[in-house]
């Protein structure tokens, strides 16, 4: 009893942290918003009053963030699984990047 336990705290423990993710989302807003305003300082151009876009920042919900981290756990592992096997193939010992990168493609189009 105390095994199945074990494995359910073990596999909460084996996802990203949720704080982690929300940290690389607002870094990729932020750069996005960034680039979208073109990154010309030299030229102040005040747009129109109903041309301009509100300046609101993007959120995400903690259920939002829960289901991103399960999504990019699951990506990992698969990501292991099939470059596990290609080692395994080869007869190789160790994952090497070699070995990612020939999945990569297959494993992006599966996801």
């Amino acid at each position: 009893m105390d095994e199945d336990v074990t494995i359910g705290n073990s596999h909460a423990a084996e996802t990203f942290d949720t704080d982690l993710i929300h940290a690389i989302f607002k870094l990729v807003w932020r750069r996005r918003a960034e680039k979208g305003r073109g990154g010309n300082e030299d030229v102040n151009i005040e747009p129109a009053p109903e041309t301009s876009r509100r300046n609101c920042s993007t959120t995400a919900n903690a259920s939002a963030l829960k289901v991103s981290c399960e999504l990019l756990r699951i990506f990992v592992t698969e990501a292991i699984q099939r470059s596990a096997f290609i080692a395994e193939a080869e007869d190789a010992t160790v994952i090497e990047p070699t070995h990612l990168e020939r999945v990569l493609p297959q494993l992006l189009l599966d996801f």
